[in-house]
């Protein structure tokens, strides 16, 4: 196993140990505004094959289905794997991040809310190239980040990596993306108050 490997698994063995504690405490989290800047940058006709990546405990599964939209599931963590099939009804793929095995060409959108940024930096080119490789043509990738001035490395037993977004921006286009917009959350607040970077991508 090498180094990415083992990071991503302890990563992943902290949400299998606290899983339902995860799904009580994000329950009720407000991402409307993160949905529908995904939904309003894909262009086409409803209903979008939505890759909710990452898609924890499926809240966010229940909110594309709920509006007519035919989302899939992936995530890491086989308890959030059977957790978001039984709540949301749709289909769920258990694939470490790093090692993700996705159809080509398959979806309108990939909705990476609060996921990305537990991939470490040496495995990102990859990730986002099969992100891209995933999309159909003019498909759009949506993340949101914990942001930061770059850092890198454990938060307790998470890793997590904390860009800005000049240093974010460089990576997404360099994977073959092209920028629709990016804004920071919680809205309406003072920027040193928004902790979330959240940004909006096309595949070139």
């Amino acid at each position: 196993m090498n180094d990415i490997e083992q990071i991503t698994r302890r990563t992943l063995e902290h949400y299998e140990r606290n899983a339902q504690a995860f799904l009580e405490g994000t329950r009720d989290h407000d991402v409307s505004q993160n949905v529908a800047a995904l939904l309003d940058a894909i262009e086409g006709t409803a209903p979008f094959r939505i890759l909710d990546l990452g898609c924890g405990p499926g809240r966010d599964l229940r909110t594309f289905k709920s509006l007519g939209h035919e989302p899939v599931g992936v995530d890491g963590s086989a308890r959030f794997v059977e957790m978001a099939q039984r709540w949301s009804g749709c289909p769920v793929w258990q694939q470490d991040f790093v090692a993700l095995d996705l159809p080509p060409a398959t979806f309108d959108g990939v909705f990476a809310n609060a996921s990305l940024f537990h991939v470490p930096s040496a495995a990102l080119p990859d990730v986002l190239a099969r992100l891209h490789a995933t999309l159909k043509p003019g498909g759009v990738l949506f993340s949101s980040n914990p942001r930061g001035q770059n850092e890198e490395g454990w938060n307790g037993a998470r890793y997590g990596c904390y860009y800005d977004f000049e240093t974010w921006s460089e990576v997404v286009t360099a994977a073959g993306f092209a920028p629709v917009t990016h804004y920071y959350r919680p809205p309406g607040l003072p920027r040193d108050q928004q902790p979330w970077l959240a940004s909006v991508w096309r595949k070139c």
